[in-house]
């Protein structure tokens, strides 16, 4: 039993929790074991004809797990029994090579959900009480682990469902800006967490571009995104410049005792005067990439992340071109553990991109050159161009 708790459901993934059951079964009850499991959703059937199993892990002596005893789909087979009548069954099935061949089928059944069947299958003398007891309890012990790896992924997957559907329609810009956005989720498994970005029309053909970062991940995370976003594009409506609506929003936010902090980052574009205002809170510079393809970071006062009270958010301007390509992002397409943040900053600048790159193209590249598609943390990417207005030439006398 120790050793069954310390081998199996060591991660919130069925398919693993499987594959562990499996062979901690092989070598110490039998010579060979599946796992098939239900499809989700079926948990509480009872299949009295042709369950619909599917094999998701194997172990041991692959000869021994003969078609016709693994899938067999009559209501006498070994597989439908357990699933029916809800412990271990065992038998006698037959010989291999003159060698007398036992099979038993135990259900995967735990916190009054079935998930599937677990055959185990050996030579020589058939399976006692004793192994039946045991292999009853290492399948229980697994049906546990594979209904947390179901909730997992069900939250999981609620989450990042809801985070898309926030990030798919942010506002859009003045048509004089060229945007491209990206979003990717965590990877190895971790929740989703509350990286976001908006742009909001201003007067005058301006537009505010907006990048944050929810501290923590989860479905909290994600709701509080939303929040956050919502006040932000009430207090942008009122066309302050970045630095007051971050303070705006700082104050707003500090009432709320349960809203979690975010780091947020706002710059004003303003392309007919070739113009751009920054404010930060405790967010990571933007970087500008040229036309041929160099890049820097915008170095600009970074105030306390949102939801302090402190304020003391600054602005700062720059020039910007429609040669120039501005680029916001949330930590997780820099940071790599263990590493200083400076290193990874620098990393971001030293990229030589394909020179003319439009906004798309240069994002995309951005992502692939880092490895964003394998970062521990979520990943939020903005990519900005002032559009090219082609000059008006007066039209030449009548003829």
């Amino acid at each position: 039993m120790e050793q069954a708790v310390e081998s199996i459901g060591t991660t919130l993934d069925e398919r693993t929790t499987c594959v562990e059951l499996a062979r901690f079964l092989c070598g110490r009850l039998c010579e060979a074991a599946a796992v098939d499991l239900l499809p989700e959703g079926d948990e509480t059937a009872r299949r009295a004809a042709g369950p619909e199993l599917k094999r998701v892990a194997t172990a041991g002596r692959a000869e021994l797990l003969a078609p016709g005893l693994a899938r067999a789909g009559d209501a006498g087979s070994l597989l439908v029994r357990a699933l029916d009548e809800g412990h271990p069954i065992t038998d006698a099935v037959g010989a291999s090579d003159g060698v007398p061949l036992s099979a038993m089928s135990v259900p995967l059944l735990g916190q009054g959900r079935l998930y599937g069947v677990l055959l185990a299958v050996r030579t020589g003398a058939p399976f006692s009480d004793d192994d039946a007891a045991a292999a009853h309890y290492a399948a229980r012990l697994a049906a546990v682990h594979l209904g947390h790896a179901r909730r997992h992924t069900a939250t999981h997957s609620t989450a990042l469902n809801l985070q898309r559907a926030l990030l798919a329609e942010p506002g859009r810009p003045h048509p004089n800006l060229d945007l491209a956005t990206c979003y990717l989720p965590a990877g190895g498994g971790a929740l989703v967490g509350g990286d976001w970005f908006e742009t909001v029309r201003l007067h005058y053909g301006r537009t505010l571009l907006v990048l944050g970062d929810v501290m923590g991940h989860g479905l909290d995370a994600a709701v509080d995104m939303n929040a956050y976003r919502s006040m932000l594009r009430y207090v942008a409506s009122t066309d302050l410049p970045p630095h007051r609506v971050l303070r705006q929003l700082d104050a707003a936010v500090a009432e709320d005792a349960g809203r979690r902090p975010a780091t947020c980052v706002l710059v004003r574009v303003d392309p007919a005067r070739g113009k751009a205002a920054f404010a930060s809170a405790g967010h990571l510079p933007p970087a500008v990439f040229a036309m041929d393809g160099t890049g820097e970071l915008v170095h600009l006062p970074v105030g306390p992340p949102l939801g302090t009270g402190v304020g003391g958010y600054e602005l700062t301007g720059r020039d910007l071109t429609p040669s120039d390509t501005l680029l916001l992002f949330t930590d997780g397409l820099v940071e790599r553990r263990g590493e200083d943040i400076d290193v990874s900053l620098a990393r971001l600048a030293a990229l030589r991109l394909p020179p003319g790159a439009g906004p798309r193209e240069l994002l995309d590249q951005v992502v692939d050159r880092l490895g964003a598609d394998g970062a521990e943390d979520d990943v939020a990417v903005l990519a900005a161009r002032i559009r090219h207005r082609p000059e008006r030439h007066p039209a030449g006398p009548a003829a």
